[in-house]
């Protein structure tokens, strides 16, 4: 099993930053891509960054050149940079944690709140 704690969410007006942490513990070999997804209200959940523990990243379309995604494989943990922010990017974000090669090595944190004001 693995556990997932996010911290860093909060208030913040549009063009402002926030930095999201997750941190990870327990069976850490059996994961090996950390992602950030996201879900605002009425919508489903999004993926917005991905990082593979050789360090290849992914971003969704909507946050490339503002959002960047990395990680300290020494602290378990992933990081989130969000720059730029807009108010459309108010949502649940979530750290995700997986194997890509099993199904059943996928975890979840409890998801921190970021809010966007105009």
């Amino acid at each position: 099993q693995v556990q997932l704690v996010e911290s860093g969410g909060g208030l913040v007006q549009a063009g402002g930053s926030l930095r999201l942490s997750c941190v990870a513990s327990g069976t850490i070999s059996s994961i090996n891509t950390m992602a950030w997804y996201r879900q605002a209200p009425g919508k489903q959940r999004e993926l917005v960054a991905r990082i593979t523990n050789g360090g290849s990243t992914n971003y969704a379309d909507s946050v490339k050149g503002r959002f960047t995604i990395s990680r300290d494989n020494a602290k378990n943990a992933v990081y989130l940079q969000m720059n730029s922010l807009k108010p459309e990017d108010t949502a649940i974000y979530f750290c995700n944690a997986y194997n890509v090669f099993r199904a059943d090595k996928n975890y979840w944190g409890q998801g921190t709140q970021v809010t966007v004001s105009s």
